[in-house]
């Protein structure tokens, strides 16, 4: 059920399958309450023994044969190699606490994301450029895929069992308490300003040396009007004419590469936004492709 149905066990324990994953999971220093080797996949059992090996990992190292583990895979031609795997607990705290190798909190925050794929996309980009947390909204509008199944782990390539992730979360409570933390919230936009509102922000235009949380949606919707309108800025990619948007991970690269190039080049206090330009008027939205 963990790995087909993609739902947790009774205790919280995920499915992860395939050598890479596994092994990501094992370096996580997640909990894990077993792995499990097929006929053919014990081949892989070199590669994963020296952490298999280790008397503090403690779990037990299962066998089953070929045909039976295909029946319990997800994916079409398993590689013979899963895991029980206990996601890290994070509480919001652990979320807006920034470790002591970055200047300041970093987040993304997925609000309405439905498709695993992108999920798990977003998480592996963001966490590639130095995010420092993620947080995923509860059901609803807002409602964001579970970033801990099997297809969005898959996408992830594992960053989601290293990041600090506070998943299902409702959006209206997350976003109070990062005001209250002191945490700027920037918006990916999908509407034009209103007259009397202030310009979209390019990039470069944001001081990412302070705590910033990014603001991901829905991926034909965009983010709810009023969760925009409510955040302390708005962002977009500018970019040539012709082009209506980027995929979101190759947008949350465009942003989270020039967030990383500020946070690893100054110190926060050397680093001021600047005034919006003109450019930002022709921009790529930072959303999800949307569905075909």
């Amino acid at each position: 059920m963990a790995l087909r149905g993609g739902l947790p066990t009774e205790n919280g324990f995920v499915g992860v399958e395939g050598v890479r994953l596994v092994e990501e999971a094992l370096r996580s220093g997640c909990r894990i309450q077993a792995v499990l080797f097929s006929e053919s996949g014990e081949r892989h059992h070199e590669r994963l023994s020296s952490f298999i090996n280790r008397p503090e990992m403690a779990f037990p190292v299962l066998r089953t044969t070929d045909r039976l583990f295909e029946g319990l895979a997800d994916t079409e031609h398993p590689q013979g190699v899963a895991a029980l795997v206990h996601p890290r607990e994070t509480s919001f705290d652990d979320l807006v606490r920034a470790p002591s190798s970055a200047c300041a909190p970093l987040l993304v925050v997925l609000a309405g994301v439905q498709d695993p794929g992108n999920v798990g996309t977003i998480l592996r980009t963001a966490a590639a450029f130095g995010a420092t947390g993620a947080a995923t909204a509860a059901s609803g509008i807002s409602g964001t895929a579970n970033p801990f199944s099997p297809k969005a782990l898959r996408a992830s390539a594992g960053a989601a069992l290293h990041l600090p992730i506070l998943a299902g979360i409702s959006l209206p409570i997350l976003l109070a308490q990062l005001k209250v933390a002191g945490v700027r919230t920037l918006a990916s936009s999908v509407h034009e300003p209103r007259n009397g509102e202030q310009p979209l922000l390019a990039p470069w235009e944001v001081d990412w040396c302070q705590p910033v949380a990014l603001l991901v949606g829905n991926e034909g919707a965009g983010l709810p009007e009023e969760v925009e309108r409510g955040a302390d800025a708005r962002i977009r990619i500018p970019m040539a004419g012709g082009v209506e948007s980027l995929n979101a991970a190759a947008a949350a690269a465009v942003v989270f590469y020039e967030a990383a190039r500020q946070r690893n080049s100054a110190p926060a206090s050397g680093i001021q936004p600047s005034a919006p330009s003109q450019s930002s008027k022709m921009s790529a939205t930072l959303r999800p492709p949307e569905k075909p």
